[in-house]
């Protein structure tokens, strides 16, 4: 039968499967229903495809470079060399970098002509014969120069290309412009130096103030000690830093033409303020002395002056100290010691018979800490093989054992005395140099060392001792 229209597909979807196929529906062109809307519906699509064709298009149309346009635009630089090192081909990059005309290059020049004096040497004697050695080299740094002279840092690879038998017939090259890197470098090396000198200023700095220090610390010590009728006197002082100064301090001088007078003591603190209150202390108590020279009497002097001074500018300062007086008495060849402490540690006597004990000195209150300190003398006598032992707490308060938590305390000084007990000042104060030097890294506070002994009467050192020429010693860490 004879419709007007196209012919239904049952796979269209645009047509109705229960719509009545007998009757048929045919598009009035006025209308234009029906079909109408499908053919639309399709021109949309077609639309829309020929959109994506042309953006497909486009896009690949960016990538679709030319290998020679690959090669002359990239982002490095390209040569190709025959083994003589004239150049067959070179990019336009590299030609941009250099300042340089291809006709000028192509066969006209070698390699080490696009290179500075020093780059044309490294690639002579290092560049050249390691790439013939192992046909390829790779991230060497050279310079370049520019048509103008001016230099380029470069990192160069080179890899050999070599025929069907093996024979090799030329030398392609890649390029990399390294000033950035070289002015980082440049930077870095810039920042460096600076921190060496600093570094050398600082050592420098540190070694003048140590010598200062030291040249001040020994200001504040005796040179050496006096020769006292009778007796035998040893001394030693250990510095735990160079860096900083110490507080403690000793002295032995005259009193008049019989007696003398020594002290030992220890000021609260470190650095400058702690040497002032030194040699404030030092002073004092040698001007003490000269007025009056009992024990009590000088330390209470020295407690009114540091407390006067020091109390009212809300600072206080302090020490300890052992303060005596020797009496030598020829007839007997003994010496009678009084003594008197102010909050520092007991005195050592170490006897002939290879005993040692503590000379108890109660009662002494730190000197300067109130206006009316109470001190207590005490009395002994050294007969000929005693020794008197004075020594700070730096000594005893050395850190031992392999935790570093121990103190070495006075118990075990006790028991080290008694083991050079009978010897002569000198050996015993060598000995205890020795113990200092073990603590090592235990020993952070300076110690100080007094000895003052009775010569045996029939003198023969003990074993291992040796005497030492200058009686008033000073160290350093």
């Amino acid at each position: 039968m004879c419709r007007t229209g196209r012919q239904t597909d049952p796979a269209d979807p645009d047509t109705d499967p229960d719509s009545d196929t007998g009757t048929g529906t045919s598009t009035d062109a006025g209308t234009g229903t029906g079909t109408g809307t499908a053919a639309g519906t399709h021109t949309d699509a077609y639309v829309e495809a020929d959109n994506g064709k042309a953006s497909d298009a486009a896009f690949a149309a960016l990538l679709e470079d030319s290998a020679e346009d690959l090669y002359e635009s990239a982002p490095c630089g390209y040569l190709s060399m025959l083994m003589d090192g004239t150049i067959a081909k070179i990019n336009t990059t590299l030609l941009d970098w250099l300042g340089l005309d291809r006709e000028a290059v192509v066969g006209r020049m070698r390699f080490t002509d696009l290179l500075t004096v020093g780059g044309k040497l490294y690639h002579e004697t290092h560049f050249a014969p390691l790439l013939r050695m192992q046909g390829r080299i790779g991230g060497i740094a050279l310079e370049m120069k520019q048509a103008d002279g001016v230099r380029v840092p470069v990192l160069v690879s080179s890899v050999v290309k070599y025929g069907g038998g093996g024979e090799p017939l030329l030398i392609r090259s890649t390029v990399f412009d390294a000033r950035d890197r070289r002015a980082y470098e440049e930077e870095l090396l810039r920042g460096r130096k600076a921190a060496e000198e600093a570094r050398r200023q600082a050592e420098a700095d540190r070694a003048r103030l140590q010598e200062a220090l030291a040249v001040l610390q020994q200001s504040l010590l005796p040179a050496t000690l006096p020769p006292v009728p009778g007796m035998e006197t040893a001394a030693h002082y250990y510095t735990a830093s160079p860096d900083r100064l110490g507080g403690d301090f000793y002295d032995v001088f005259p009193v008049d033409g019989k007696r003398f007078a020594f002290f030992l003591g220890d000021v609260c603190g470190k650095g400058p303020q702690a040497a002032a209150v030194t040699s404030l202390t030092r002073y004092t108590l040698r001007a003490a002395a000269l007025h009056d020279s009992e024990p009590v009497a000088a330390l209470s002097t020295l407690n009114k002056v540091l407390h006067e001074r020091y109390s009212a500018g809300g600072d206080p300062r302090y020490c300890t100290a052992v303060f005596g007086v020797l009496e030598p008495d020829p007839a007997t060849g003994q010496v009678t010691v009084r003594i008197a402490s102010g909050g520092h540690p007991p005195a050592l006597v170490l006897r002939a018979d290879g005993t040692a004990d503590f000379l108890p000195t109660p009662g002494g209150l730190l000197v300067g800490v109130l206006p009316d300190a109470r001190f207590v003398a005490a009395t002994t006598v050294l007969a000929p093989g005693d020794t008197l032992l004075l020594y700070t707490d730096g000594l005893t308060e050395a850190r031992t054992g392999e935790d570093r938590d121990t103190l070495y305390g006075d118990e075990a000084l006790r028991a080290f005395a008694a083991e050079h007990a009978g010897r002569r000042p000198q050996a015993v104060i060598q000995a205890l140099t020795g113990l200092l030097d073990e603590f090592g890294d235990g020993l952070d506070d300076d110690t100080a060392l007094l000895a003052l002994g009775v010569p045996a009467l029939d003198p023969s050192p003990g074993p291992g001792a040796t005497p030492d020429p200058d009686p008033a010693t000073k160290s350093t860490r």
